[in-house]
């Protein structure tokens, strides 16, 4: 191309910098894996979280959530207590159930800076609640909570919690994975997560529910979430810890085993997924997250059964980041969730 230009030739100064140009944008991509990156070789497959990336709990950032009969100057007491005590807010979220007369608020604020401490500040924040006649609950996010996964045979809700975790899109640490079956063991043990088996029967539910409940509190689990554990857990086990279910959302029209078949067979044109704490009322826990998709004539049970698992590994995610963050507020068997 140069022999056919009519421009002049080049002379040595010209071919030198053109020579440099090129080596030092060929040299830019082994920047990308030099010893002083934070990201891996491309031969090393782990998973793990950049450091750089990773959430510090030591970040002197709280989470104050608190509900109760909405009135004039909530807002104004809390901002002019959190300030009186040298915090910052960082953001703050508020709603209203006009219905159920009933405010929510969820701040976010900066601790580092505080000139009292933190007896001083949850002393003031009982006041200011008491005389709203409000509830409380404040996180000074200084431990990360510990999260136990029940499964049984079904791997996808576990993998995608996992991988998600590993990814650091889940601000805690899953600490224990817990099943009636062995199946799953291999999963877990590739991510160094201990992995107890317990199997079940009707005869030995409570005593193994003892068992499981045993290895939780040694764990120090804050939250157990059901990644289709398939085995209904009784109410001490739900009054123990808070619980995340997933299931399809055929209920109640398909209960029982096979319900996309059953689904299939009545020609639905949606299916669905539902994430919900579990209670005394087994499926009929509040709501955290649900999630739907289309289906047509032209799709399998096969197509059915994988569009609904890609549909209850994401609500699930989404539901157990909710919690894990503290963007959830329970009453009257629904939630109020704050977008963080």
């Amino acid at each position: 191309i140069i022999a056919s230009s009519p421009s002049p030739q080049l002379n040595g100064g010209m071919i030198y910098l053109l020579l440099v140009s090129i080596f030092s944008l060929l040299a830019v991509p082994t920047k990308a894996f030099s010893s002083n990156s934070k990201f891996p070789p491309p031969d090393d497959m782990s998973l793990a979280v950049p450091p750089s990336e990773a959430k510090d709990p030591s970040k002197n950032n709280a989470i104050l959530r608190v509900h109760g009969p909405d009135a004039n100057g909530i807002v104004a007491a809390f901002s002019q207590l959190l300030y009186g005590h040298g915090n910052g807010i960082v953001d703050s979220e508020q709603h209203t159930d006009h219905t159920a007369k009933l405010f929510f608020q969820r701040i976010h604020f900066d601790y580092s800076k505080m000139h009292t401490d933190k007896i001083s500040l949850e002393h003031g924040i009982k006041e200011v609640c008491e005389r709203f006649e409000m509830k409380w609950d404040l996180n000074w996010g200084d431990q990360r909570k510990k999260v136990c996964v029940m499964v049984s045979k079904y791997d996808h809700c576990l993998w995608e919690l996992l991988l998600r975790h590993r990814a650091g899109e889940l601000d805690c640490e899953i600490a224990l994975v817990i099943s009636n079956h062995p199946d799953l063991q291999n999963i877990a043990d590739s991510f160094g997560i201990p992995f107890h088996v317990f199997k079940v029967t009707k005869d030995t539910k409570k005593d193994v529910e003892t068992q499981e409940l045993t290895v939780m509190k040694e764990h120090g689990i804050d939250l157990v979430v059901l990644a289709r554990y398939m085995q209904i857990i009784t109410d001490d086990f739900c009054a123990a810890y808070p619980v995340i279910n997933i299931h399809h959302s055929f209920l109640p029209a398909f209960i029982g085993g096979k319900p996309y078949h059953r689904a299939h067979e009545r020609g639905v044109k949606l299916i669905g997924a539902t994430a919900h704490y579990a209670t005394a009322d087994l499926d009929e826990g509040p709501i955290i997250e649900q999630d739907i998709t289309r289906i047509s004539h032209r799709d399998e049970v096969n197509d059915l059964i994988r569009k609904g698992r890609l549909l209850e590994k994401s609500v699930l995610v989404t539901a157990v980041k909710a919690h894990i963050e503290d963007r959830i507020i329970v009453y009257n068997n629904k939630c109020v969730i704050f977008d963080g």
